[in-house]
């Protein structure tokens, strides 16, 4: 299996780029061409479920401001909109913190604390 496949775009380019197509082939394989990229370059507004995850990682931000050391489930005892939400989605949130570099995460006797990096 190839590590890089194929995209749409690099197979129109490649698709253009043979002889003897006819000038209305080629006219809508260059829009479709267009089109693709447009769609790939497009900017665009965060989804409502985007927006709530930020207003969610603001608050635990919030809460690790203290400089104390909390696990995943203390987070979600302290931050009113995760006491409904799963471990899971709660775990998911800080893991994007710790990507981002706004929290570190340290393990300590195989139970991990996170607090603000």
């Amino acid at each position: 299996m190839a590590k890089n496949p194929m995209t749409y775009a690099d197979a129109l380019t490649n698709a253009l780029a043979l002889e003897g197509l006819n000038e209305d082939t080629r006219t809508t394989l260059t829009a479709l061409k267009a089109s693709i990229e447009k769609k790939n370059t497009a900017d665009r507004k965060p989804t409502a479920t985007q927006t709530a995850n930020g207003n969610i990682k603001a608050e635990i931000l919030a809460l690790l401001a203290d400089g104390t050391a909390r696990t995943v489930t203390e987070i979600m005892s302290a931050v009113p909109t995760l006491h409904e939400a799963s471990n899971q989605k709660a775990s998911a949130l800080v893991r994007q913190l710790v990507e981002d570099g706004a929290v570190k995460r340290e393990v300590v006797k195989r139970k991990a604390y996170f607090s603000l990096a």
